[in-house]
């Protein structure tokens, strides 16, 4: 047992004493019951594995390698007394989630039954008006999983080379071979399945033909370039692996004259409302107008023609960007004879919802739709994933450069699968006909997600014993809910534990859910501050049905999403 001074004033010192994280009730009562006389043998622990932790499948084998693991000391090695048991329990071998980094779903169905890690403005390093255009984020964000990356590329000055920037805006731009070679060299550092890059494009023919020639001379035999004009149906992922896409849209500037066009997105609006788990901070910048037309794919299936853009670079394009001309109704028409990509930005995805859901959901169903954040936020910020990905867009177009609570819930949905930027749409984004999902029908309970959150540890290891109060150990308590369709958003909060680095909260909690398939389950840890706003301590998402049953061991991350290298949870999950 360790012991923590804390100054008081000048004179005076307060001393706690700081003993170990101990086994929870709920686990003793658990031991006594899969053992004898203090001693958890191999067959009681593989009984154990079957009955509290639901692996049907486990083996004395299986029972036998934990058991050697995760023994300190040979003569420990017949079975787990408590400690033992409570430390497997806690370590990091018994995880949540699957602690295998190849995909578990199937693969092999068209790009378009996927949600795709996907990035927006993938080459800044901070804010949207006047950051470092670079490399490095891109980097960051394949080795993060990222699958699709967002390159706007324009003229230099002299017009004789191609720079990537933000367009009208005081960002410093990086060369676009930068960029490329970077993509290449650490496209498959997380995942094998397919790269795309997304080409908003401001170019002269000249130049696209200069492009054309850079993406073959660095990309070689990993691109993939279509037999055909525009695909009829889009490949799978497995198909596609280590092979890399260029998705684009013809340049308005050129196409149309150089013509400057201001949309009237950027109007000072609120984020829809606060969502269960926490809105965004919004931005006093929002009052400002930005440019959201280089997002924007109107009118690029009549324009996108031979005598506008250069043969070799429109030979490049896997996956054509176009809206057509007209309303919504003509955005979201199937064309049976080929597949493309539509854009809308988060506003207009949440008004379409609310008059074409289903029709979104159809088109979803052969078509990639790429959701994208509003001109207003200057600072990165983002918005609910759940918008697209309830209505099927496989592209949630997020800005990994920042971070915050929604940017917590695309990190937690890509930890399924592997990790590996891809992830199976659920089955009801699929059914046809009458069976058309519908996002506006709230339907029928379908899965009770039951939850005992034990306690927590290692704050102690991972932070200075004065970061959170300067005057006595931490207070934590737990925020902990779902991230999901609006029947099923909901948070919910436990007691306060005082003075404590490992916080023991023995609470429950019970979530019905109605669409589980595109559940997220929310934890936040905080520590409570009486006079300043609550200390950040932790957090997690995780997809509810790729979770294990049992107690489990659930770590925490920071707010940027880095994992801690000793915070975790000690949780019972269960599903009714």
């Amino acid at each position: 047992m360790s012991k923590q001074t804390y100054r008081v004033c000048f004179c005076f010192q307060r001393r706690f004493r700081i003993p170990p994280a101990e086994p929870p009730n709920g686990i003793k009562t658990l031991f006594n019951q899969y053992s004898e006389n203090n001693l958890m043998a191999v067959d009681h622990l593989q009984r154990f594995l079957v009955e509290v932790q639901k692996q049907d499948k486990a083996t004395i084998a299986d029972a036998e390698k934990i058991i050697t693991q995760n023994a300190p000391f040979i003569f420990h090695r017949k079975g787990f007394n408590l400690e033992t048991f409570f430390r497997y329990l806690i370590g990091a071998t018994n995880s949540a989630l699957s602690l295998s980094h190849s995909a578990s779903q199937d693969m092999t169905a068209p790009l378009s039954h996927y949600f795709i890690f996907t990035g927006h403005n993938s080459y800044l390093t901070g804010n949207q008006l006047s950051s470092d255009c670079s490399d490095v984020p891109i980097i960051q964000a394949l080795e993060r999983g990222v699958r699709v990356i967002e390159l706007d590329i324009w003229p230099n000055s002299t017009k004789d080379d191609v720079f990537v920037l933000h367009g009208r805006t005081l960002t410093t731009p990086v060369e676009l071979r930068t960029c490329l070679t970077s993509i290449k060299n650490h496209a498959f550092s997380a995942s094998e399945y397919p790269v795309v890059v997304t080409l908003e494009d401001h170019l002269t023919t000249d130049l696209q033909a200069k492009v054309a020639e850079m993406i073959h001379q660095i990309f070689g035999d990993m691109l993939f370039t279509p037999d055909k004009d525009c695909l009829e149906e889009f490949p799978s992922p497995e198909s596609l692996r280590k092979r890399v896409m260029i998705s684009t849209k013809p340049p308005k500037e050129y196409l149309k004259g150089e013509k400057s066009t201001t949309k009237g997105n950027g109007s000072q609006e609120k984020d829809s409302s606060v969502e269960a788990w926490g809105g965004e901070v919004p931005s006093s910048a929002d009052v400002y107008l930005i440019d959201d037309s280089d997002d924007d794919d109107s009118d690029d299936d009549e324009e996108l023609q031979a005598d506008n853009v250069a043969p070799e670079y429109r030979s490049l394009i896997a996956i054509h960007a176009g809206k057509g001309k007209g309303g919504l109704d003509d955005w979201l028409k199937v064309d049976p004879d080929k597949v493309r990509r539509l854009s809308l930005s988060e506003h207009e995805v949440e008004k379409a919802g609310k008059t074409h859901g289903p029709q979104i959901v159809r088109f979803t169903q052969r078509n990639i739709l790429r959701v994208y954040p509003k001109g207003t936020r200057f600072n990165s910020s983002n918005y609910n994933p759940l918008i697209g990905w309830m209505h099927g867009a496989q592209m949630v177009a997020f800005n990994m450069q920042g971070y915050g609570r929604s940017l917590w819930l695309m990190q937690g949905m890509f930890r399924g699968n592997g990790g590996c930027g891809y992830v199976k749409k659920p089955q009801l984004l699929l059914k046809g006909g009458d069976e058309i999902f519908d996002p506006r029908i709230e339907l029928p309970v379908i899965l009770t997600l039951k939850i005992t959150l034990y306690m927590g540890e290692g704050w102690y290891y991972d932070f200075k014993h004065t970061h959170f109060d300067a005057y006595s150990p931490p207070d934590f308590y737990a925020r902990i809910g779902i991230a999901g369709v609006a029947a099923d958003s909901v948070m919910k909060k436990t007691k306060m534990v005082e003075d404590s680095w490992n916080p023991a909260w023995n609470e429950e909690f019970e979530f019905c859910l109605t669409v589980p398939e595109l559940a997220l389950l929310r934890i936040e840890v905080h520590e409570y501050d009486m006079s300043e706003k609550d200390d950040f301590a932790g957090q997690t998402c995780l997809p509810v049905t790729e979770l294990s049953k049992g107690i489990r061991s659930i770590p925490l991350y920071s707010q940027s999403g880095d994992i801690f290298q000793s915070v975790k949870l000690l949780m019972w999950l269960d599903t009714l």
